[in-house]
């Protein structure tokens, strides 16, 4: 993962390398989410919530409009991770913001 981190409007977000991208998508260097206590790699969000149960994440419903998101927090944290209901569209930030909230649990890898 390549380029520079942007703050603006008290938000920080990474802004990638188009070239950097564009060779890691010709190359076929996707990343993906390693569970290492089992050593499996995460390949649907039924996995995914799987794992993250047995940590003690549980899904969160709020209200009416989800905006397309799945939601899960900790009853003993204020930490909520989310992610697009899609599945295709699960990517190197939502992977990096699980590894960030479960160190021990999760790593992201070179697929």
């Amino acid at each position: 993962m390549s380029g520079v981190w942007v703050f603006r409007n008290g938000v920080v977000r990474l802004v990638e390398n188009p070239t950097s991208g564009a060779a890691a998508a010709a190359s076929g260097k996707r990343k993906a989410l390693l569970h290492t206590p089992s050593g499996e790699v995460v390949t649907s969000y039924t996995s995914l919530e799987r794992k993250l149960a047995a940590l003690g994440w549980e899904r969160y419903y709020a209200g009416g409009g989800d905006g397309g998101m799945l939601q899960y927090h900790k009853r003993t944290s204020v930490d909520l991770i989310s992610l697009p209901k899609d599945f295709a569209h699960f990517g190197s930030v939502h992977m990096y913001d699980i590894v960030i909230k479960n160190r021990d649990a999760f790593r992201v890898i070179d697929a």
